[in-house]
């Protein structure tokens, strides 16, 4: 049932963790070709090398997605390489390039300068990469975009605020864009997370598993574990597969119960 029929996909923010996990499950399951974006060059080349190691045509996408300009050219030469992309996963996230996301303020107190990150990567960087992608959709009447969102715009998460507004801005563009794009045969989803596994070494992840702020957080799932990598993988490409080509408009809950689907 899983399988891609050879088309193109995009996948931005693929050069490590959640991302790469999709990158390299897709080309598993039938894509034509696999373009890999992350705003560190070498990341992206390694993933992008791992998948041409299966046999599967890949390529390095560097950009950064809130740059416009960036987007549309990288489109294009993902169309000159590889064919016109008809599948796109708006994975890229957190606080941006560069930057790690660490919530220490209420939103009143925060400074406004630092809204911008949240807003360039999470919202505008999804907005650029459709801008430039869809009209190959179009012309194709046929297409998948999927967008990796969070809980925190669904439910809210405190010292959060900017952060979560472009996540669930990002949940609603995609239900605007779904209505706009049915009669091409392009479908639009999102995928809502909670906390993934924290990327570190083993030893330094055991250790954290024992903490009290471990065993507190997970205490709030149904399912008591971190997401993985590979269970966002399984969805997206389900979602980017003809299996799910009467789903559209829909934002998926993945986080092992913490916060039901209304």
């Amino acid at each position: 049932m899983i399988d891609l029929g050879g088309q193109v996909a995009l996948v931005t923010g693929a050069g490590q963790n959640a991302g790469r996990a999709i990158a390299l499950e897709l080309a598993r399951q039938g894509a034509g070709g696999v373009a890999v974006n992350d705003f560190v060059a070498e990341r992206a080349e390694s993933v992008a090398a791992e998948i041409r190691e299966t046999g599967v045509p890949a390529m390095a996408a560097p950009f950064d997605v809130g740059d416009l300009d960036a987007a549309h050219a990288a489109v294009a030469a993902v169309a000159d390489e590889l064919g016109p992309a008809t599948v796109l996963v708006n994975n890229a996230g957190m606080a941006g390039p560069g930057v790690e996301m660490r919530p220490t303020q209420m939103f009143w107190e925060e400074d406004p300068a630092n809204w911008d990150r949240y807003l360039r990567t999470n919202l505008y960087g999804v907005y650029n990469c459709c801008h430039a992608a869809i009209p190959a959709m179009v012309a194709a009447k046929r297409g998948r975009i999927v967008t990796i969102v969070s809980d925190s715009g669904r439910i809210g998460e405190p010292r959060l605020a900017v952060y979560a507004s472009a996540k669930a801005g990002a949940q609603s563009f995609m239900r605007s864009i779904a209505k706009e794009l049915g009669r091409y045969n392009v479908t639009c989803n999102a995928v809502s997370l909670s906390s993934l596994m924290p990327d570190m070494p083993e030893e330094q992840l055991a250790a954290f598993m024992e903490t009290e702020q471990a065993k507190a957080q997970l205490s709030r799932y149904t399912i008591r574990r971190y997401g993985k990598s590979a269970d966002v993988a399984a969805l997206v490409t389900f979602l980017c597969s003809d299996a799910a080509s009467w789903i559209t408009g829909q934002t998926y809950p993945l986080n092992g119960g913490y916060a039901p689907s209304m």
